[in-house]
């Protein structure tokens, strides 16, 4: 398969595939013209990096998860601890969100929104310069 095939199949873009392929994710044939020729294992495991990454997984999670994967005598525990770390950062980027939101919300809140030239979002953003 060309990387176009394998960019459709996979639902990832082709500079993520070339990018996949750099850190060492994928290792394609070259045909004898240079193309990459991908097969299916390739497309199994772009697929595999696709899914844990729309998870939020980061690229050395997806790296151990690939070890994981491929080792037949892995513990779930492993598993599970690598899942358990990823969950805790999504925790704690929701949270950010929920302060970031809160904070906005206020600031919407105790604008007038009118012709006056007076604006709290514009003094609390000017108060970050000093």
């Amino acid at each position: 398969m060309n990387i176009g095939e394998v960019a459709k199949r996979s639902g990832l873009p082709s500079k993520t595939i070339r990018y996949y392929e750099e850190i060492g994710f994928i290792t394609p044939r070259r045909s004898e013209n240079g193309y990459r020729d991908f097969d299916e294992k390739d497309l199994h495991r772009l697929a595999f990096i696709g899914r844990a990454r729309s998870l939020g997984f980061t690229i050395e999670n997806c790296r151990a998860l690939l070890e994981l994967y491929a080792d037949q005598s892995r513990a779930s525990a492993d598993v599970k601890r690598v899942a358990e770390e990823n969950l805790r950062e999504i925790d704690a980027k929701i949270a950010d969100l929920q302060a970031m939101r809160a904070t906005l919300a206020h600031l919407v809140g105790a604008c007038a929104g009118d012709s006056r030239p007076d604006c709290p979002i514009l003094e609390d953003l000017g108060r970050a310069l000093g």
